[in-house]
């Protein structure tokens, strides 16, 4: 029984699936936007709301942390430049932005973004 299991599978085991979701995570805090698909898009979301949050207040804890999920310091401190612009927002750090069909697969794409 699949009870409590919400997360996709994106038809990979599982280090393959969090190695996916942290490279998608560390491109777009580097690139602030990335184009993908629809499915990957709304995965990694909630990821990187939380990292921004933890990013907001950067104590050694919280570096560490980002350090460790993103795999480099460099990519933890763009992340917490960037989380200074939103210190007075209270959340919904991320836009997703559906595109059409990808010409290949017909796989939905879209766009995921800071706000």
């Amino acid at each position: 029984m699949r009870h409590g299991n919400v997360n996709r599978k994106f038809g990979r085991k599982t280090g393959q699936r969090s190695a996916l979701l942290k490279s998608l995570a560390r491109s777009l805090v580097l690139r602030g936007k990335i184009q993908t698909t629809e499915a990957k898009a709304k995965e990694i979301r909630p990821l990187v709301e939380k990292m921004l949050t933890k990013a907001k207040s950067p104590t050694l804890a919280n570096r560490r942390m980002l350090i460790v999920s993103l795999g480099a310091a460099t990519t933890a401190q763009k992340l917490i430049k960037t989380a200074e612009g939103y210190t007075g927002r209270a959340g919904g750090y991320l836009r997703i932005t559906k595109l059409g069909p990808r010409k290949g697969d017909a796989a939905k794409m879209a766009i995921i973004e800071f706000v």
